[in-house]
Formats: C-alpha cells, structure tokens, sequence
C-alpha cells in the first residue's frame, strides 16, 4: 500500500518544482511530475486539489504566476521570483544581538546549522559599524536540548501525550514516565518540560539533560487541553528562592548581566557606587546568583542584599586562594523537580 503524501509535503515540491521550471509547468505537467498530485485517481479530484493548493499558495504569499494561453491545457504556471526579493536589511545592534540570541538557543536543535548561517548572513548584510564580536556576550548559557526537543515540540502542537524514560535527580533511578505535555521552558542554563504526569496524576517539570533514550508517543493527537497559564516559575521551584539584587555595574562592562536586569530607579548609592550604572536584577537562586555575579570580577559591585554580596565576596575569596594553573571544579548540574 502507498503511503499518501501530507499536504505541506505536496506543496514544497510545488514550490520547488515551479521555482525551477523555466517557463513554467501546465496542469498535465505537475499532475505527472510533482510527487502528490499523481495520487487524485479522477480528473475531477486532481482539479479540486490543485486549486486547493493555488488558493494556498497564493495566501502565504508567493508569487504565483499565470500564462494568459486561452486553452486550459497549455495553460503554464510558474512563481515569480524577483517580485519576492526582500528589500535591503539594515539592523541595529540591539536587532542583530537578539537574533544571535536566538540563534544560540538553537545551536544544538535541529535548525542548529541553519541558524547559524541565517545568522551569518544577516550579520554581512548588516551596519558594518556593529560590532559583532560584542554580540556574543548577550547570548544566555543555555544547555543542549538534546534529540527530545524536537518529538516534544511536535507533540505539544498535536496535543499527544508521551513516553520516555526518566533519570530521576535525587536517586538516579530510571522509570519510564507517561505525560501531557504543555511547554519546553528554559532556566538556569537548562531545558525543561513542563506537563501533567500520568502515573502520578499531578503537573510535573522534567530536565530534558536527563532523559534517557528517544521519546515516543501514546495515544491519539487532541487527547488532553493544555492550561492557559502555566506558571513555570513555581513548577521548578524557583519562585521562594528568587533575589531581589541592586547593583552597580563599570560602564561598558557585563553586557549578559545588564540585559537580564533594568537599570536601577533608586537615585542614591554607596561611594563604591560612584561612575556606576546601577541596575536592579532578580535571580533565580542565590547561590546561582553569586555564581553570576562573581564571574564578572570587580566590574560588578553587589550593593543588596548583604547575603548576596557575602555569598559572592566568598567566591571571590576562593577564586583568589587558587594557585595559577589550577583547573576549577566544574560546576554541579541543576537538580530537577521531576
């Protein structure tokens, strides 16, 4: 038995095959040479479909052109490409460096690659007094997605529950978890599902860095509604840790740091403060926080809390006590809430 071909299949090679026609394909044309239009057993079908697929086509946009020939089967259509040149791109630093910061977050997903090229591109078309090299400094530390990301993307769109198996944080166990899912989130440099877990009837959040093999499906697409709101903040725990912090920030330094704040209202500061931008910030955690904040050295000043700048002055501390060449621990992964 053949497999029939989906309707955004039939219409890329539509595209394709009308973008590199020449002078354009007639109806007879496509029906025998684009893979799709082959499978209409009547005239009358293959009739309804292609003019299913003009109407289409014309509503996303492209260009579709046709030959004013008189009789229907001399007809020829073919999609003008120059009328759907984009006019010059001309982006500022700020437009560039969200773009890059996007781009990064799909560094190790399936569009990895090509965003990496888009990005490249933009970049060369772009204002050539931007400095580029800057930009990098304002993309997130966020961890691979992994190969779950993709079934789980396609899966929250169907509203398909799924199967996987699930390395737990506190005991290492691993158990195969059933769950609706509702939303991918990123914190603290990681991936998250959020959803509702089956087997233990209640929301769940789950760190994809741990699951355990490929993520399958079960049952039909529409099986369950997602929430209107989800609150992800309070899902992963992270709501009662968050800290409030007022800093002062040297001109011209921890770009990463001032895009995740707001410059500061509070009109008075300590003389350490003096040339300073102040800036207030919240942070997930302390600990983490003062992981942050400490990475900047002396180009950030923790004016409040007291706990967040003993926490930090600690690991500058520590920093400092390392003999040179010594390598640093690494970092202990997140632990998660599933």
């Amino acid at each position: 038995m053949s497999t029939r071909t989906r309707a955004d299949e039939r219409l890329l090679n539509l595209v394709i095959a009308l973008v590199n026609s020449g002078h354009g394909l007639t109806r007879a044309q496509i029906r025998a040479t684009v893979e799709g239009y082959a499978e209409p057993r009547t005239d009358d079908a293959f009739e309804k479909l292609f003019e299913r697929d003009k109407t289409t086509l014309r509503e996303l946009g492209f260009p579709l052109s046709v030959s004013e020939d008189t009789f229907q089967d001399s007809i020829r259509y073919w999609l003008d490409m120059q009328s759907y040149d984009m006019p010059p791109v001309h982006l500022t630093a700020s437009q560039l460096g969200v773009l890059s910061v996007a781009a990064q977050l799909w560094r190790d997903g399936a569009l990895g690659a090509e965003s990496r090229r888009a990005v490249t591109k933009l970049r060369a078309l772009g204002d050539p007094d931007v400095d580029t090299h800057g930009l990098g400094a304002l993309a997130p530390r966020v961890g691979a997605a992994g190969g779950a990301y993709g079934p789980l993307v396609d899966a929250i769109d169907s509203r398909t529950a799924v199967r996987f198996r699930y390395r737990a944080a506190s005991t290492g166990e691993v158990a195969v978890r059933t769950v609706e899912p509702w939303r991918l989130a990123v914190r603290r440099g990681g991936w998250y599902l959020l959803g509702q877990d089956r087997d233990r009837d209640a929301a769940r959040a789950f760190r994809l860095s741990r699951f355990d093999g490929s993520v399958g499906t079960v049952g039909e697409a529409g099986a369950f509604e997602i929430p209107r709101s989800v609150d992800v903040e309070a899902m992963l725990g992270l709501r009662s840790a968050q800290v409030e912090a007022f800093l002062a920030i040297t001109p011209g330094r921890a770009a990463a740091l001032r895009a995740q704040g707001r410059p500061s209202e509070a009109t008075e500061a300590c003389g350490c403060a003096e040339g300073r931008d102040l800036v207030d910030l919240t942070l997930d955690d302390l600990e983490q926080g003062a992981r942050l904040v400490a990475s900047y050295g002396d180009a950030v000043v923790v004016l409040e809390p007291d706990e967040l700048r003993e926490a930090v002055a600690r690991r500058l501390r520590a920093a400092a006590a390392i003999p040179l060449g010594t390598p640093g621990a690494a970092h202990d992964e997140e632990a998660d809430r599933g």
